[in-house]
């Protein structure tokens, strides 16, 4: 085997497997397009436990060997589909395919400028230099003013941890409370990098399902059903990616009971979405129910709702000892975040209430695509429609044209077979449903600008009417 000047020899012990990953090898072997990329993920993203891999090397006179094995806790992860599909749809596009990305969870706002100049202020003014691991007590401080204003959950500066992004913060505390053997409780359809972070920290994800006739909102009862002992970590996203479920405060509560029966179990509540909410829905922090707070752990950031994906700011919110612990993992990671983004996040709190004007724009907007959508698909026989109260996400279930063939393509046998076809048809970029635990929906962000959206609503209308709802027997 040639692996770029290196021949390399593998041994193997008995009952185990071995991986060779390398870059720029893999790199050579891209998939030429989006729907090859599709048909070898599967193969891909195995598990594959540890194997010494032995590389001899012929750049030098002095034959050297080197085990390029990779840790078996890496080789549990798989990457992340979202990622991989908007930047294979990235590529297309750059190449001069004409597709249309509906799959990234990315607003097409700029950023406000209020924030915007904020940061531009900060490089100008020599705000340029390394901040403290958890963060500038001056946006530490707004962020305890924004979470007993907004959310009526008190905090001191010393509980905030700030990070670079909401995503660093939930994979901090997932490695801070669980230990190997423990259970991370996730409903599904969940975020695709949940369960993964979970065993990042060798943690077993223990799903629990909803359905679409439920608005994927969970039932109580099932969670009470999964948990154990081993429970340690419920994850909860509300609004929710990739389903746009708000849960209500009743129902919450319901939760929060169970909860409370269980000594050692502990809620992330993911709020990322928060301030993406759609009339009559309210959001309810999940750290202001009754005996909740010291059980919680808040996580929200500043790139949806504020258009600040790029800037890279979320924090993290709970007890001391807890977030104490996320920040001894940062600081051994990657420290504290950007001081240009931490001076631009101090002007986005302070817009006013849940972004002010800027952010209910957005909102408007938001709205008015989520409910084009809606009557478009809604035309379309045997498509499920959950009500997404907030986010920008449809989870649509196209399960009933499974088993059908379409012509010049073969036949559709799940979401991700359904989002080749949509994309070799219609030239939209979608995520099948399988990356977030539920292969029987599609997830669309309408994240783009109207116009974006009606063209991609014509080409996958006209795609989806040239196959037929299999007639069971």
């Amino acid at each position: 085997m040639q692996l770029h000047g290196c021949s390399a020899t593998l041994s193997q012990q008995s009952h185990r497997h071995c991986i060779v990953q390398d870059a720029s090898f893999f790199h050579q072997f891209r998939p030429a397009s989006f729907s090859s990329y599709f048909q070898s993920s599967t193969r891909r993203e195995m598990t594959f436990p540890r194997l010494s891999v032995i590389v001899r090397s012929q750049s030098s006179s002095d034959p050297m060997e080197l085990d390029i094995s990779l840790s078996p806790r890496v080789n549990s992860v798989k990457p992340s589909k979202t990622v991989a599909i908007t930047d294979q749809a990235t590529s297309l596009v750059q190449a001069g395919v004409p597709v249309i990305r509906l799959a990234a969870g990315e607003p097409d706002f700029d950023t406000p400028s209020v924030i915007a100049e904020a940061g531009i202020n900060a490089i100008r003014e020599g705000h340029t230099r390394y901040t403290p691991n958890a963060g500038t007590l001056e946006l530490r401080t707004a962020i305890c003013r924004k979470l007993k204003e907004e959310n009526g959950i008190s905090y001191s500066p010393d509980q905030i941890l700030v990070s670079n992004g909401a995503k660093q913060s939930i994979l901090q505390a997932v490695l801070a409370v669980c230990s190997p053997g423990d259970e991370v409780v996730i409903p599904a359809p969940y975020w695709v990098s949940y369960p993964e972070m979970a065993r990042l920290a060798d943690a077993t994800p223990v799903i629990v399902n909803t359905q679409v006739s439920n608005n994927f909102l969970l039932d109580p009862k099932h969670l009470e059903s999964k948990l154990s002992e081993k429970s340690r970590l419920l994850i909860l996203c509300s609004p929710s990616n990739p389903t746009g479920s708000v849960y209500p405060k009743e129902l919450l509560e319901e939760i929060a009971a169970i909860v409370a029966r269980h000594p050692r179990l502990l809620v992330l509540s993911d709020e990322i979405y928060e301030h993406i909410i759609y009339s009559p829905a309210k959001h309810t922090s999940f750290a202001s129910l009754p005996g909740m707070w010291e059980r919680t752990l808040t996580v929200n950031g500043f790139s949806k709702a504020f258009a600040m994906t790029g800037w890279r700011l979320g924090y993290i919110a709970g007890p001391k000892h807890f977030v104490a612990a996320c920040g001894k993992i940062q600081s051994q990671s990657t420290s504290g975040a950007s001081s240009i983004s931490q001076k631009a996040a101090v002007a986005a709190l302070g817009m006013g209430k849940a972004g002010g004007e800027a952010v209910a724009t957005m909102v408007k907007a938001f709205r008015e695509r989520r409910d084009f959508l809606i009557r478009g698909f809604s035309e379309l026989d045997g498509v499920k429609i959950s009500d997404p109260q907030g986010a920008f996400y449809l989870f649509l279930d196209f399960s009933s044209y499974y088993g059908s063939e379409a012509e010049g393509f073969g036949v559709i046998n799940g979401s991700e077979s359904l989002c080749r076809y949509l994309l070799d048809k219609a030239q939209v970029a979608l995520v099948p449903g399988d990356a977030f635990g539920d292969d029987s929906c599609i997830r669309i962000s309408y994240a783009e600008s109207l116009s974006t959206l009606e063209q991609a609503m014509e080409n996958i209308r006209n795609a989806i009417l040239q196959l037929k709802i299999p007639v069971s027997v």
